[in-house]
């Protein structure tokens, strides 16, 4: 499923062509994706115009001037491209689900092979209380992420540190590729009780959060699957990763000759290494 840096590449790539812009022509081709589509869906949308796109976690959220908000989400196959005005625009493929065509004549397509992913209406008064949104931790991006938040958050759960990385509630966006590249990094393993997780090591494993989540957005995210960016480009992160998709490998902290390991933790493949990560 993309995490935060997939989501945030995609919504950068989206800005342009969307912000200020009014969408001349919505349809949805199906009534709904991982739930329905609002009953009002094209009627909403079309005619209205783009103040603002964000990301709050891994949705990506469509200001409008009228105050709808529009939540995307992606799921673990949905992926949106944009054909330019002056661009071949193709006919519509089996999975395309929804089409926006803005007054600029861009078209954007939003396809989801697996009706994984989501568009549900919210408002901007009323975005931070949506059943969505209001539960979801610090942005870990974000000024309020930071030590003494991210330590209150952790010291006394009792959950592997991966697991409790996972949760939403407690830092936003971040997904298993990235926690296993950043426990790397910080040489924390991912079994470790989170209340045992010393607050030096959180004073190390905040930043780390941060550059690792930073250079894979620079890098377009990680294409695995399903993923790509908007232009159709693929991310390139993956060609960086030191620790997951890396089972058996050599560990590639220096001295350290070990191979990279692989257990399932809450339904999901972890990478680490038995040495550097204690």
């Amino acid at each position: 499923m993309p995490e935060l840096p997939e989501v945030e590449t995609v919504m950068r790539g989206l800005a342009p062509v969307l912000e200020g812009v009014r969408l001349e022509k919505v349809q949805a081709f199906v009534p709904k994706l991982r739930v329905d589509l609002p009953i009002d869906f094209e009627e909403r949308l079309t005619g209205n115009r783009v103040v603002q796109l964000s990301r709050r976690s891994k949705y990506i959220l469509v200001e409008c001037e009228d105050g709808l908000t529009a939540i995307l989400h992606l799921g673990m196959s949905g992926r949106v491209s944009i054909y330019g005005a002056n661009t071949h625009h193709p006919a519509r493929a089996k999975h395309d689900h929804v089409t926006i065509l803005t007054e600029r004549g861009d078209l954007v397509v939003f396809n989801d092979p697996r009706r994984f992913g989501l568009i549900v209406f919210s408002t901007a008064d009323t975005i931070q209380t949506h059943a969505l949104i209001k539960d979801i931790g610090p942005e870990p991006l974000g000024n309020a992420f930071d030590v003494d938040t991210f330590w209150a958050r952790i010291k006394t759960r009792k959950s592997p540190i991966k697991t409790v990385l996972l949760n939403q509630k407690v830092v936003a966006g971040l997904g298993n590729i990235y926690v296993c590249e950043a426990l790397w990094r910080a040489g924390i393993h991912p079994t470790r009780r989170a209340d045992r997780v010393r607050r030096k090591d959180a004073e190390k494993l905040v930043p780390i959060i941060r550059d690792v989540l930073t250079e894979a957005i620079a890098a377009g995210g990680s294409t695995l699957k399903d993923y790509a960016q908007v232009s159709g480009e693929l991310g390139y992160f993956q060609h960086r990763f030191k620790a997951y998709g890396r089972e058996g490998e050599p560990c590639l902290t220096q001295g350290c000759g070990s191979t990279i390991e692989r257990i399932v933790q809450s339904n999901r493949s972890t990478f680490f290494c038995p040495t550097c990560q204690t």
